[in-house]
Formats: structure tokens, C-alpha cells, sequence
């Protein structure tokens, strides 16, 4: 009796983890991309503005819903950045789970977006604070735990990480060495 007592709530505290990719995942990973580069470009609202991420922010929300922007980074540029690189960026990580390679060409196609994005800007302090913002919410604030396992997935994903970095700040520059740096850090 006590065994089955303890089965019934040990099974009660346990969530079922998916068994299989969302299947709205894709398609939202490349509707959120479109809507970043459009919003860091200024199509869309402005980042820094407090209020015009609102739709970039609903599609990450559907598949992880507790991402918040909150209060602390409202009306920065460099902090709605970080947390609105960061909800996409798991996203794709989460799709590597399911499909790995599929997941590293997605990552590559979201380092090229935010690259191209932030070159289309103009030079000046938003430019600097919009970079900030990228390269935080990729080495600093995504979930590492999300990435696939497979290996060949794994480093190409990684590869597309690092080289926002290095393209971002310039290659050899001590900014891109100290987000490179991060981010090893947390791969490791």
C-alpha cells in the first residue's frame, strides 16, 4: 500500500517530458526570424522603444512561455535585444533536439539575419548597444541544455554561434574574444 502511494506521488510531481517536435515549431522559429531583423532594422517599432517587440515576443512565448521581458529591460535597447535573441535562439536550439542538422542550418540562417541586421544600422551609440544586446543573448542568456547531442549538429551550431561574435565586433577584437570566450566557457 505504501509503495503504491509512493508511486502515485512521485508520478504526480513528475512532468511528461514532449516526444516530439511542436508542430508549429519551424515555422515559428523562421516567423520570429523575419520579425527580428525587421525590428532591430527599425520596420517594426524600434528596439529600446518598450513596446515593439510585443509580437516577436508573443511567437517565442508559444513554445517557451515563461519568457518575460520585464520591467528591468524595458525601454533599453541592449536589454530587449538580449532577451528577444535569446527566446529565438532556444527555439532553434530546441529544434536541433528533434532535428539536429535541420537545427544547424536553422542556427545559420539566424547568425546570418542578426548580422545582416545590425549592419544595415547606422553607425552610433544603438548600433553599439544592439550588438551588445546580440552577442549577451547568445552567449550569455540562452539555454545550452536545449542543444542537440548529435556531433557533427552540435559543432555546426556552435560554429554559427561564435561567428556573430567575430563578425559582429570584427575577428581578432577584444569584444569578440571575450564573447567567444563566454560562450565557450558555457559549452563546455
Amino acid at each position: 500500500m505504501f509503495r503504491q502511494f509512493a508511486n502515485q506521488v512521485a508520478a504526480a510531481g513528475t512532468t511528461a517530458a514532449p516526444t516530439a517536435i511542436a508542430p508549429t515549431l519551424r515555422s515559428d522559429i523562421y516567423t520570429a526570424i523575419d520579425q527580428v531583423k525587421a525590428w532591430v532594422i527599425g520596420g517594426m517599432g524600434q528596439a529600446g522603444d518598450g513596446m515593439s517587440y510585443g509580437s516577436v515576443l508573443a511567437t517565442i512565448q508559444k513554445h517557451f512561455p515563461d519568457t518575460k521581458m520585464g520591467l528591468e529591460n524595458m525601454g533599453s535597447a541592449e536589454n530587449e535585444v538580449s532577451v528577444v535573441v535569446c527566446g529565438v535562439t532556444n527555439m532553434i536550439l530546441e529544434m536541433s533536439k528533434w532535428e539536429g542538422m535541420a537545427g544547424g542550418m536553422t542556427m545559420r540562417t539566424w547568425s546570418d539575419g542578426l548580422v545582416e541586421a545590425h549592419g544595415r544600422l547606422p553607425a552610433g551609440s544603438r548600433k553599439n548597444g544592439i550588438a551588445k544586446g546580440i552577442v549577451r543573448g547568445i552567449s550569455q542568456n540562452t539555454d545550452i541544455s536545449l542543444m542537440t547531442k548529435e556531433f557533427t549538429a552540435k559543432i555546426q551550431i556552435i560554429s554559427s554561434l561564435k561567428s556573430v561574435c567575430s563578425r559582429i565586433y570584427g575577428a581578432g577584437s577584444a569584444d569578440a574574444r571575450q564573447a567567444e570566450a563566454v560562450l565557450s566557457s558555457r559549452l563546455i
